[in-house]
């Protein structure tokens, strides 16, 4: 499960791509509220690097979602 063709993994990078694009956030503006470079977002929405608990809870926070809901719905979406 560890990968990032994990079915959950890629739900919850759908999730957090929509929430970003909701809020009507750019790549680049949702980067530099985490002060990270615009390939940083671009990377994690294309798969190519994968977020880590702590990356994932100020992203989601970012985003105004609550971590904990956004990790129950990956695991009741699978």
């Amino acid at each position: 499960m560890s990968s990032i063709y994990a079915d959950e993994y890629q739900l919850l990078i759908k999730l957090l791509r929509a929430a970003r694009r909701e809020k009507g956030l750019t790549q680049q503006q949702l980067a530099s509220a985490l002060k990270r470079p615009p390939s940083f977002i671009a990377k994690v929405e294309n798969g190519e690097r994968r977020l880590d608990v702590i990356e994932f809870a100020h992203f989601a926070r970012l985003l105004s979602l609550e971590p904990a809901g956004v990790l129950e719905t990956v695991m009741k979406g699978v």
